[in-house]
C-alpha cells in the first residue's frame, strides 16, 4: 500500500481486524475514550465488556479498519447485539446499558402528541 505522496505505508497490507473503541462518560473529566488492549478490540470483546460493566455510560462505539481504510459508528450493531444477548439470557438490558441500548435501538422515543385543548 502506498500513501498519496508515492512512500510506502506503515499499515501492513490486508489481515488487519476491525478496531471497536467505547466512548463513555465515567464523570469527571467527562468523556472519554476506552482505552484497550490492541489484541482485544474486536467486536466479541466489546460486547463482552459492555454487558460485564466495564464502561461508564456508553455514549457510543466506533468501529475503524486502518488497512482497509474505513471508520463508522458501529452503536447500532452494538446495541442490537446486546439486547440479541440479553434476550437470550432471559434477562433485561442492565440498568447502566438501558439509555445506550434505547438510543441507538430506536424502540423508545419520547413522543408528545399533540391533544385537543378544551377550556371549560
Amino acid at each position: 500500500m502506498r500513501t498519496s505522496f508515492g512512500t510506502p505505508s506503515i499499515v501492513p497490507d490486508g489481515g488487519e481486524p476491525d478496531v471497536y473503541v467505547v466512548e463513555h462518560d465515567p464523570g469527571i473529566p467527562g468523556r472519554v475514550w476506552g482505552g484497550v488492549d490492541s489484541r482485544t478490540t474486536g467486536f466479541e470483546t466489546v460486547v463482552t465488556d459492555l454487558l460485564a460493566g466495564q464502561y461508564t455510560k456508553p455514549i457510543r462505539v466506533v468501529a475503524f479498519n486502518v488497512a482497509g481504510g474505513w471508520c463508522c459508528d458501529a452503536s447500532v450493531e452494538i446495541a442490537h447485539e446486546l439486547r440479541r444477548r440479553c434476550d437470550l439470557q432471559l434477562r433485561d438490558i442492565p440498568f447502566f446499558l438501558q439509555d445506550f441500548v434505547d438510543r441507538y435501538e430506536g424502540r423508545y422515543r419520547d413522543v408528545q402528541l399533540p391533544l385537543p385543548m378544551r377550556l371549560f
